[in-house]
């Protein structure tokens, strides 16, 4: 199992740097549609280009901020139940997640087939918007992936293995 997490935590580190290569993108044509703006030439397609850039941030950013605990928990009644109880708990979070982030994938790659084999693309700069999607369908993917070693942690804990 630990070559496994290692393997996971690769493909979350490798999505996370993708997320920053967006955040940096969205920041760079952002100023620079700013400055040429000033000018009178602002950047064509720049509104376009920073919507996809932040829909890849999103999408990329949830599998570490899975793997970091880093969402927002309310468990102000959870934390008073038993540990055992706590790991039922996250136990059936773990597996429901995983079922929702596998199916969010899964249709992204099919919605994004379906955009490749109609040719759909961007309003603006005419680039192919299937793409972006199927990097939304990676990142989900990678998130489905990180649930599992805390659904296999959470059940060790319920069944009593440490």
């Amino acid at each position: 199992m630990e070559a496994v997490n290692r393997l996971i935590y690769i493909l979350v580190d490798w999505v996370k740097h993708l997320g920053g290569v967006a955040l940096v993108g969205m920041m760079t044509i952002t100023t620079l549609d700013v400055i040429t703006r000033y000018f009178g030439h602002p950047i064509f397609g720049a509104v376009e280009l920073v919507s996809f850039m932040a829909t890849i941030l999103l999408a990329c950013a949830m599998p570490m901020t899975h793997v970091e605990n880093g969402h927002v928990g309310v468990d102000l009644v959870v934390r008073l139940l038993s540990e055992r109880s706590q790991a039922l708990i996250d136990t059936i979070t773990g597996f429901l997640s995983l079922i929702l982030f596998a199916l969010i994938c899964w249709q992204c790659v099919l919605y994004g087939q379906s955009m490749k084999r109609t040719g759909e693309v961007s309003m603006s700069l005419e680039f192919p918007s299937y793409i972006f999607v199927y990097v939304v369908a990676i990142a989900f993917g990678v998130l489905s992936l990180a649930i599992i070693p805390q659904i296999h942690n959470n059940l060790r804990k319920l069944f009593g293995k440490k």
